[in-house]
C-alpha cells in the first residue's frame, strides 16, 4: 500500500539541525508587511488611544492625584499606557493573522511549505514584536516631547517593551490557534487580555490595593511588564525590575513552548 507523500510541514516538523532562513524571512516579511499595508490603523490609531487615555486622565485627576512613586501621576501613568498599547497591537497581530488564514482557508500556504515548527513560530513573532515596537517608539517619543522628561533607563524600557511584545504575540498565537472565527478571538481578548491589561498596576500603584488583591496582582505577568516599563521610564518601580525579568522571561517561554507544541502537531489547523 502506498502511502501519501509528506506536506512540507510534516517534512519541516522533522527537520532539527537546520533552518530554512528564506522561507522563515519570507513569513515575518508577509507578517510585517501586513500591518504595515494599513498603517493608519496599526500605528497611528494606537498614538490616537494612548493620547486620548492621557489627556481624559489629566484633565479627569491628574491635578487632585498629587504624586505616585515620587513623580507626578501622568508621568507615573505613561509609561502604563505605553506598554499596555504595545501588549495589545502584538496580541492582536498576530491572533488575527492566524484567524483570518483559517476563516479564508489559507492557512494551508503557512503550513505546506518546508518550515519547521519553530520557523513557523519566530515568523509569526516577528510581525507581532516589530508591530509592538514600532507603536511603541512612537508613543515613547510622543509622551518624552508631551511631558517634557527624558528616559530613565533606555536598555531596561527596550527589554520590556520587547519581552511584552514577544509574550502577548506568543498569547496571540496561542489564542489565534484556538480560535476558529473572530468572535472567539474576540472573546479571548475581552475576557483575557484587557482585564489582565487593566488590572496590572497600569493607573495605580499596586501598594495601595489590600493584600489579597496586591498578592492577586503580583501573580499576574502583565504586572510585570507595566512595572518594568515604568522602571525604565521614570526609574522607580513597585517590585524589582530583575524579578520582573525573570518572571517575564518564563512566563514567555512557557506560551512560546506550548505554541510549538501546538504547532508540531497541527491542532485545530490541519483541515
Amino acid at each position: 500500500m502506498t502511502s501519501r507523500p509528506e506536506t512540507g510541514f510534516e517534512m519541516g516538523a522533522r527537520r532539527f539541525g537546520r533552518v530554512n532562513w528564506l522561507g522563515l524571512a519570507a513569513l515575518a516579511d508577509r507578517e510585517i508587511r501586513r500591518f504595515l499595508v494599513v498603517w493608519t490603523q496599526t500605528l497611528a490609531a494606537p498614538l490616537v488611544t494612548a493620547g486620548l487615555f492621557l489627556a481624559v486622565f489629566s484633565l479627569a485627576i491628574g491635578p487632585a492625584r498629587g504624586e505616585v512613586l515620587g513623580v507626578p501621576f501622568i508621568a507615573f501613568l505613561a509609561p502604563g499606557i505605553l506598554m499596555m498599547t504595545v501588549i495589545q497591537n502584538s496580541f492582536a497581530n498576530t491572533s488575527s493573522s492566524i484567524v483570518i488564514a483559517k476563516v479564508q482557508g489559507n492557512i494551508v500556504d503557512t503550513l505546506m511549505p518546508p518550515l519547521s515548527p519553530t520557523e513557523i513560530l519566530l515568523g509569526y513573532l516577528a510581525g507581532g514584536v516589530v508591530r509592538g515596537l514600532l507603536v511603541g517608539a512612537v508613543i515613547a517619543l510622543a509622551l518624552v516631547l508631551a511631558l517634557g522628561q527624558g528616559i530613565a533607563h533606555p536598555l531596561w524600557l527596550l527589554v520590556f517593551l520587547t519581552l511584552g511584545a514577544a509574550f502577548l504575540g506568543a498569547l496571540g498565537i496561542a489564542a489565534g490557534i484556538i480560535s476558529n472565527k473572530f468572535d472567539q478571538i474576540a472573546a479571548i481578548t475581552n475576557f483575557i487580555v484587557v482585564p489582565l491589561s487593566f488590572l496590572s498596576g497600569t493607573f495605580y500603584s499596586i501598594a495601595t490595593l489590600p493584600p489579597v488583591l496586591e498578592i492577586l496582582s503580583r501573580l499576574n505577568p502583565v504586572f510585570y511588564l507595566i512595572d518594568g516599563a515604568r522602571f525604565g521610564m521614570i526609574g522607580a518601580s513597585d517590585a524589582s525590575p530583575v524579578l520582573g525579568l525573570v518572571v517575564v522571561i518564563g512566563s514567555t517561554l512557557a506560551i512560546c513552548s506550548l505554541c510549538w507544541v501546538w504547532l508540531r502537531s497541527g491542532y485545530r489547523l490541519k483541515p
